[in-house]
């Protein structure tokens, strides 16, 4: 059968760095840190002190207090940046087919500061079993996807995927799919996260994943530097409006690029930690590729997964060499966690809008806090070091891998 075409017209960003897509642009362009000590909870007891949180953010400017208390923060986030998008692709509400129109939506551990609260409290009461009545709606990271259609009276396909850090990069190959398939001509995808919590900063450090760099927080996310130490916690969500190519054309729409692949593989290996060979990564790209029917040649960028951590950035390396051969050392890669840090289930949409505006703006955004160079990552590769760097940008990717080996690729072409 043909395959329809999906574009993207609307884009909306809720980040460390920018509350809106022009402000998180502006912060990538510019090499901006979105990491500081945390102001949500007293952390003089924890390892790591400090992650990328949300600046100036308040609910209430953006809903009613009423709703905003029904909601965990990464439900919130949602809200704030699918409206956004929404906004911004001008979809008329008054006069669309909402029953074509779905939300896909991906989160990698929802409401966990809902969780950790109410097992809070209802620890320190006695034993005495008084919850939220909202505790479990606030808590399945379904509920975003739920609310956004609720919110639009979008009534087309709707559902959350959860594959960890991959999970919204999930969700946006499903969206392709679902609208190449027929089954939608819009859909809203992306995802949110809000793991700043006493339990995401605990958990993680005892996972030994996070940098303990205290005493310099903005320097601390340093992708592929000799002496990085673990990622650094970001918090968010990010948006995408993808739609059927003769739909946007109809109604007139502006098309920021065309999504032209979507890329899935399991690692099968290990819980957390990368195959050393980057084994999933290589098959991950190589399946994304195939399914946009184009050449790893034609490739101009990768936004790479990037964490900062030792075992993660060498792996992903290698995976590129493998993949892109002598092709590699006339690209740019990057990776903008080193500057949002790491939004878990929100990454791989945050990602994507930065791999987008790379091809509308030519320019790609740096990897910041490259001080010293590490011998098992092939110094030739032009990592985007510190600066950013102006490029013809045509086609670019995005890669996200989770914990549980989950990998997801996602490719944008010039429109």
């Amino acid at each position: 059968m043909s395959l329809r075409r999906v574009v993207v017209t609307g884009l909306g960003a809720l980040t460390p760095i920018g509350n809106t897509v022009p402000e998180y642009w502006q912060g990538l362009i510019s090499g901006v840190s979105g990491a500081a000590p945390i102001t949500y909870f007293d952390t003089s007891k924890f390892k790591t002190q400090f992650a990328c949180e949300l600046k100036g953010f308040n609910p209430e400017d953006f809903m009613e207090r009423k709703l905003s208390r029904k909601m965990d923060r990464f439900a919130q986030y949602a809200i704030v940046s699918s409206d956004e998008a929404i906004k911004d692709a001008k979809i008329n509400l008054d006069n669309s087919d909402k029953d074509r129109i779905g939300v896909i939506w991906g989160a990698g551990v929802g409401g966990l500061e809902t969780f950790q609260n109410e097992v809070l409290g209802f620890a320190s009461g006695n034993g005495v079993p008084r919850f939220n009545p909202f505790m479990i709606p606030k808590m399945i990271p379904d509920i975003a996807p739920g609310i956004i259609s609720i919110r639009n009276g979008f009534r087309g396909p709707n559902f959350a995927t959860v594959s960890a850090c991959a999970s919204s990069a999930n969700a946006i190959i499903d969206g392709l799919n679902y609208i190449r398939l027929g089954y939608a001509d819009i859909i809203i995808s992306g995802g949110s996260e809000a793991g700043v919590a006493i339990s995401g900063i605990g958990g993680f450090n005892a996972l030994h994943a996070l940098s303990t760099r205290n005493e310099d927080p903005k320097t601390a996310s340093r992708p592929f530097d000799k002496d990085r130490d673990g990622f650094v916690l970001g918090e968010g969500a990010g948006c995408l409006v993808l739609e059927d190519y003769e739909h946007a054309i109809n109604r007139g729409a502006k098309i920021y690029a065309e999504i032209v692949g979507g890329g899935l593989s399991a690692d099968a290996y290990h819980m957390t930690a990368p195959h050393p060979e980057g084994i999933g990564a290589i098959k991950v790209m190589q399946n994304c590729i195939r399914d946009a029917k184009i050449s790893s040649s034609e490739i101009d960028t990768v936004n790479m997964h990037g964490t900062s951590t030792q075992l993660g950035d060498v792996a992903e390396a290698k995976a590129l060499n493998d993949v892109f051969g002598k092709h590699l050392y006339s690209m740019n890669i990057n990776s903008t966690k080193s500057m949002t840090g790491h939004l878990l289930g929100a990454a791989g949409a945050v990602e994507s809008i930065a791999s987008i505006l790379s091809i509308k703006e030519g320019v790609v955004p740096p990897t910041i806090n490259h001080f010293t160079k590490d011998e098992e990552i092939d110094e030739n590769i032009n990592f985007t070091f510190n600066s950013a760097q102006k490029r013809n940008v045509n086609i670019a990717m995005s890669n996200t891998f989770g914990f549980g080996g989950h990998n997801a690729c996602v490719l944008f072409k010039k429109a």
